[in-house]
């Protein structure tokens, strides 16, 4: 099924959130979250992507993003991170995992035994400075909602210590 949501032309900045398949809680160890923050720092190495917000949840991933083309990048994005995280938990003989991702797989998805995330990215295009600071609020306050930390901050797998400290565990690409 191909989503409502559209994104635009060219390089505009989105919001965007990809989903494990069934919501199944994959992000729940360093290793896999590493396969994430490894390819975003690749893409922004090497493919023109512009990081300006993350979290990594236990199951879905929520980012603020300016890339030449957000369909090819999050194709892309989604498609080495799913082989990566496959070949983990092979590697970790997480068999039962795999079965769930096999079992949830689309039928005419024939190029792979599996299927790691759920089709779709809901790219909302940021048009506006206020849009802007809410999808940030939102992005970083994700794990504060979910009752996982006490404040934005705190988070790891998020770029909220990138905008309250000054670093994290990634770079981003601030908009002042």
């Amino acid at each position: 099924m191909r989503s409502r949501y559209k994104a635009s032309d060219g390089s505009s900045t989105h919001f965007v959130t990809s989903t494990i398949v069934e919501w199944i809680p994959l992000f729940t160890s360093a290793r896999y979250c590493g396969i994430v923050t490894d390819s975003l720092c690749f893409c922004r190495e090497r493919k023109g992507l512009q990081l300006h917000a993350y979290v990594i949840m236990d199951n879905h991933v929520h980012l603020v993003v300016t890339a030449p083309d957000v369909t090819v990048f999050m194709r892309d994005f989604k498609s080495f991170t799913g082989k990566k995280i496959i070949e983990l938990l092979d590697a970790e003989k997480k068999n039962w995992l795999l079965g769930r991702l096999e079992f949830f797989k689309k039928e005419y998805k024939t190029e792979s035994q599996h299927q790691v995330w759920q089709e779709g990215f809901h790219p909302q295009v940021i048009s506006f400075e206020e849009m802007y600071r809410q999808k940030l609020d939102y992005v970083h306050s994700n794990p504060v909602r979910r009752g996982l930390v006490s404040s934005p901050e705190h988070w790891v797998y998020s770029s909220a210590s990138n905008y309250f400290q000054g670093a994290g565990i990634i770079d981003v690409d601030q908009i002042s």
